[in-house]
């Protein structure tokens, strides 16, 4: 967590440390709050971020609050789901609370508001109430029901918590001013009937807070000190402090608004995000071309990868979209770092190496990592028959190719210098199999001679496991996917997004490894062991190629 721990200063950081030597607060508690009605996107991960680590920084404390107030949308499921994604990127709440944990001490609230005439039962329609509300140039107009005594607000409020009325036959408002330019003054709703049961209190209520009120009260109640959240509710804000102000808190929090937030290239649209899933365009939530912090994990981006993006993005109220290209070159630092190194075959070419001795093998000894020593070697077979990658093979190259080709002398990579003699086609002209002679006293890749072979390529071996190989690309070819329609927004998923590849063949002891386990394939790129694989039948998912090839 140092990387987090030592982020430069940043505005809310200056805001902090004003208040902190003013003394209008003595400690910093801050909170995660999202609601338990979906998976976390990369945006929730820069919110984990700054929530956490700005109260690591000045010795406070981070909870992590469900936001359970819309029980319609809710599960248990999505609640495990956060606490491991959290927990994965590295960090610990102090607390686990639940709004619904409040909801008596909210009614409360939302009762003193009506004793207060703060607060009245409407019966307008949504339709009427939108009506009523007014626009941006235009002020709204007052309900007639707005007018209603202390006591018939009372007996409706209390009939409405009885279940007496149906679903939306009637709301609890606020009483602030209809003809506030900001339209969350508006007499918002602050309870609505919802016959519905709840994950984590059952069938207690039929009402339930709305959002905007249940927040303020939630973090006030809580003991926050400072409400960090993206910009979208920064016009929330003077509904937020008017809700504290009226219920009396002492101690107020503070909300600070940061941008949000915005990568090309990919979606955190919720809405659009369910369809992905539910029209089966991905494979699930934890799909790895998803945005999702889950399927980032699948795909095997390291949870240190992702803090360290989210401190070069930095912590700003301006608006700017994030180049993809800046998370995958974080990703490939970091993997590049500490990813053992593996030999796997991705479309294999058999090679025939006629003067090797029949029925001979080898065991040969290759380094994980050239800067971690600590990490041994692995070892693998060498033999008559071995496979290299088919693009490593031209009948007619052009210039400056290094590779293999008749008459060409190649260095296997830990083995042995190889040229091709000859080449095998099937009926369609396409080659099959290589013909090859070895040097026997170049083995571990150099020649006492001192000759020099331009080009060294991978190779796999009779020990090597077959294994199916999924390439991942960007999930959409358009810089701004959220911007499309509905009908465009299908036709902007990349084909090439995902490409399965059979039948590859990968070094032993990268194939027998742990789900989750990283590895750079030489030459080609990071992967991961999916949660697919089977004993004997390793499933890998590319996280990123060696560079960046995207145009």
């Amino acid at each position: 967590m140092d990387e987090l721990n030592a982020l430069n200063s940043n505005f809310i950081h200056d805001f902090i440390d004003e208040d902190l030597a003013a003394g209008v607060n003595t400690r910093v508690q801050t909170r995660f709050p999202p609601e338990p009605n979906g998976y976390l996107h990369i945006g929730h991960a820069k919110a984990i971020c700054i929530d956490f680590a700005t109260a690591e920084k000045y010795g406070g404390i981070c909870n992590l609050r469900l936001d359970d107030t819309n029980p319609s949308k809710e599960d248990v499921e999505y609640v495990e789901s956060i606490k491991e994604d959290i927990a994965w990127l590295g960090f610990q709440w102090a607390n686990v609370y639940y709004a619904s944990e409040y909801f008596d001490f909210i009614y409360e609230c939302a009762i003193k508001l009506i004793k207060d005439g703060k607060a009245y039962v409407d019966d307008l329609t949504p339709e009427q109430m939108r009506e009523y509300r007014g626009t941006l140039t235009e002020p709204g107009k007052n309900s007639p029901y707005r007018d209603r005594s202390v006591e018939e607000n009372l007996d409706l409020f209390a009939r409405m918590t009885a279940g007496e009325f149906a679903d939306g036959e009637k709301v609890l408002r606020a009483k602030i001013d209809m003809a506030s330019p900001n339209m969350n003054m508006r007499d918002p709703a602050i309870y609505r009937i919802m016959h519905v049961r709840h994950h984590h209190t059952g069938d207690k209520w039929c009402v339930y807070p709305m959002y905007d009120f249940a927040h303020p009260l939630s973090d006030a109640k809580e003991g926050v000190t400072y409400s960090l959240c993206s910009l979208e509710f920064e016009n929330h804000r003077p509904l937020y402090d008017w809700f504290i102000q009226q219920i009396g808190f002492e101690e107020p929090p503070r909300q600070i608004e940061f941008a949000r937030l915005n990568i090309n290239y990919c979606i955190t649209s919720k809405r659009k995000n369910i369809r992905l899933v539910k029209d089966g365009m991905v494979a699930g939530w934890d799909d790895p071309r998803m945005a999702t912090i889950c399927g980032m994990r699948r795909r095997g981006y390291p949870a240190k990868a992702l803090r360290a993006f989210i401190e070069k993005v930095g912590v700003s109220k301006a608006f700017s979209v994030v180049d993809y290209g800046l998370l995958e070159a974080c990703v490939r630092h970091e993997l590049n770092a500490n990813a053992p190194r593996a030999m796997a075959v991705l479309d294999p070419l058999k090679v025939i190496i006629d003067n090797y001795p029949e029925g001979q093998t080898e065991t040969l000894e290759l380094d994980r990592h050239p800067d971690h020593p600590e990490f041994g070697q692995s070892k693998v077979t060498f033999a008559k028959e071995i496979y290299i990658e088919k693009s490593d093979f031209m009948i007619d190259p052009p210039k400056k190719y290094f590779r293999m080709y008749p008459g060409n002398e190649v260095r296997l990579k830990g083995a042995y210098f190889l040229t091709c003699t000859s080449y095998e086609t099937d009926a369609n002209g396409e080659v099959t199999c290589l013909h090859c002679t070895y040097d026997p006293e170049t083995r571990g890749g150099d020649a006492p001679d001192g000759r020099k072979v331009r080009g060294t390529i991978h190779w796999a071996g009779p020990d090597f496991v077959k294994s199916e190989v999924r390439l991942y690309d960007r999930l959409f070819d358009a810089e701004d996917p959220a911007s499309l329609s509905d009908e465009e927004f299908e036709s902007a998923i990349n084909p090439e997004s995902l490409i399965v590849c059979k039948d590859c063949l990968v070094e032993p002891d990268a194939a027998n490894a742990a789900t989750g386990s990283a590895f750079q394939f030489m030459r080609t790129g990071y992967f991961c062991i999916d949660p697919d694989s089977q004993p004997g039948a390793p499933v890998f998912n590319r996280t990123v190629p060696l560079n960046s090839s995207w145009k």
